[in-house]
């Protein structure tokens, strides 16, 4: 393992707008507080009450949770803390009114509009970087795909060492879904020097990531060299095109692009593509099982949420897909940095 610094706290402060955003919303747009002055309300019940889907829901109450504005009760009814009574008008005294003079921040007023409409209004060209229908994919486009992929290079050169180290060492196969710059691939592939992978990604994100691939075996680490030829990239739809099958497949930031029902076809698609004993890993950010937390995961997801289909996820939420996927989930919750971690589970 490196002993490079956590960069947490530059990504915390980045998604720490999306979080004040929420705050704004649940205090003057969307009646939070108003709703549950009176007493508990289930999830369900507010969601009803507020006119909020589930994805909306599943971003903004565990939010107010990690700001210790809401919390749970014994039957797992949400109800206002003795903080959050600090943000309602009946309370004497509030802070809503001081919240209330950023009430008209152009953010603020954009996410109370995705908040009603589980996202923007009009989405022509597909959700940020995530294809919509049978629309063609953002990431096809050269110039976006290669923006796109080159700015999240550094976050992968830094947190693909440690991921690398943390997965599972054998001969065999990985399989790299969504695999953007390659990195992850190509650390892992340094520390199984006898073994294979494959690249699955949009043919302008490949490009990309082939460009970065020769930077990587020109770097003169041991043994980088020889990754140019263990790395095979195929280009395609991970929504329908057939998978390479393999003994490991690695899902590195790409559940959280997309709604439930995506993330179990997806993980029934990987499910086949594994070899008997093989391992899917997956790489992410996770919310805290009770759906009340961590502040930083909450921020990540409505950051998420304002761009992409998705939003995160717990553990036991990604279990729930291995498991109907007929895959059998380990207990394993392996941290690495920028508060992400890994969880695996096996193919019998």
């Amino acid at each position: 393992m490196t002993s490079q610094p956590d960069l947490a706290p530059i990504t915390r402060q980045l998604r720490a707008m999306y979080g004040s955003r929420l705050l704004i919303v649940a205090v003057h747009h969307i009646p939070v507080f108003s709703e549950l002055i009176n007493g508990p309300l289930s999830v369900a019940e507010l969601s009803q009450r507020l006119n909020l889907q589930e994805r909306p829901a599943h971003v903004l109450f565990p939010a107010l949770c990690a700001m210790n504005l809401l919390t749970y009760d014994q039957t797992g009814k949400l109800y206002i803390t003795e903080l959050g009574r600090y943000v309602s008008q009946r309370h004497t005294p509030n802070l809503s009114g001081y919240i209330e003079l950023e009430k008209d921040d152009v953010g603020a007023v954009e996410m109370a509009v995705r908040l009603r409409n589980d996202g923007p209004l009009e989405t022509p060209n597909g959700i940020s970087f995530v294809k919509e229908g049978d629309a063609p994919s953002p990431m096809d486009d050269p110039d976006e795909s290669r923006r796109f992929t080159l700015g999240l290079a550094g976050r992968a050169r830094h947190l693909s060492p440690l991921v690398a180290a943390s997965m599972t060492r054998r001969d065999g196969h990985l399989l790299d879904v969504a695999g953007g710059t390659g990195f992850y691939t190509y650390e892992w592939l340094l520390n199984n020097p006898t073994s294979t992978a494959t690249l699955f990604d949009r043919p302008a994100v490949l490009t990309v990531a082939q460009e970065l691939l020769d930077e990587f075996s020109r770097s003169g680490r041991p043994g980088a060299e020889s990754v140019r030829e263990r790395v095979t990239f195929l280009p395609g739809d991970m929504l329908t095109d057939d998978l390479t099958n393999t003994d490991l497949l690695l899902a590195a930031s790409l559940f959280h692009d997309w709604p439930t029902d995506t993330c179990q076809a997806l993980t029934n698609r990987f499910a086949a593509a594994l070899r008997p004993g093989g391992e899917l890993w997956v790489h992410d950010a996770f919310l805290n099982d009770a759906l009340d937390g961590p502040l930083a995961v909450t921020d990540y997801s409505a950051q998420l949420f304002w761009g992409t289909k998705g939003r995160c996820y717990s553990r036991v939420e990604h279990r729930s897909w291995f498991k109907q996927a007929g895959l059998q989930p380990t207990d394993e919750a392996i941290p690495t940095q920028l508060d992400y971690g890994l969880i695996w589970a096996k193919k019998l």
